[in-house]
């Protein structure tokens, strides 16, 4: 799966990941956040509760990374699920200042990181073994993606090219070791390869932006051109 080295570059990546959702964020108002994301069953609210709560369970396994001492992520389902519905009750205005707190305390988290604790192997809630560079990708693609999610002007095209290459590569690596994934050939607009999954089987071409909403299940495919009809894809995690 997608890691990411701890650089300079890399903390830009999702500095400005950060900057662009709280950006979009600056009128939010109550009604605005109890109106439904494009996520089913979620609120905005609730997605903004995810993204400030996700900090503190990736802040778990960075404290576990740091000392050695084994912490979850999150004690069980049930209780990351509890986390967000209570966060999600709260008024527009705490939302925003939780994400943008846990943004700024994610940052200075990983810049302090010591050299040591970027090569210990944690395990996230997902059951995959990583280093805390697999952490930065985590919350990019979060940032990222539940951006999208709540559905105020903020779509895949918007995600800069750095960005979306980077979650490009991690959503396509997860896919390609999926069970059920069909053989595809994923092209960009101007015909660059994107990813490939087993052999043989269609290409599919379009836009970077257009092949991430798609492959994350957040569209069915609109703006992608291929012979015949789509490939159907296992959902993504």
């Amino acid at each position: 799966m997608k890691s990411l080295p701890p650089t300079p570059e890399a903390f830009a990546l999702i500095a400005d990941a950060g900057d662009r959702l709280l950006h979009g964020l600056d009128r939010l108002t109550d009604a605005d956040a109890a109106a439904p994301s494009r996520l089913g069953g979620w609120s905005r609210a609730h997605v903004l509760s995810h993204l400030s709560a996700q900090v503190d369970a990736l802040e778990r396994l960075l404290y576990w990374a740091r000392t050695g001492t084994e912490t979850p992520q999150y004690a069980d389902r049930r209780a990351r699920d509890a986390e967000i519905e209570e966060g999600s009750r709260q008024s527009a205005a705490a939302l925003v200042d939780r994400v943008r707190g846990s943004a700024a305390r994610f940052l200075t988290t990983v810049r302090e990181l010591p050299d040591p604790a970027w090569r210990t192997v944690v395990r996230p809630f997902t059951g995959e073994l990583c280093t805390p560079e697999r952490i930065l990708v985590i919350r990019l693609r979060e940032l990222e993606v539940h951006h999208t999610d709540l559905d105020l002007g903020y779509g895949f095209g918007d995600i800069p090219r750095a960005a979306a290459d980077v979650l490009l590569d991690d959503v396509s690596g997860y896919l390609a070791g999926a069970a059920g994934t069909p053989p595809c050939t994923l092209r960009d607009d101007t015909g660059a390869p994107v990813a490939a999954f087993g052999s043989g089987g269609p290409v599919v071409t379009g836009s970077r932006g257009a092949l991430l909403g798609w492959l994350t299940g957040r569209s069915a495919g609109e703006g992608l051109t291929t012979p015949g009809p789509l490939p159907a894809l296992p959902a993504w995690i």
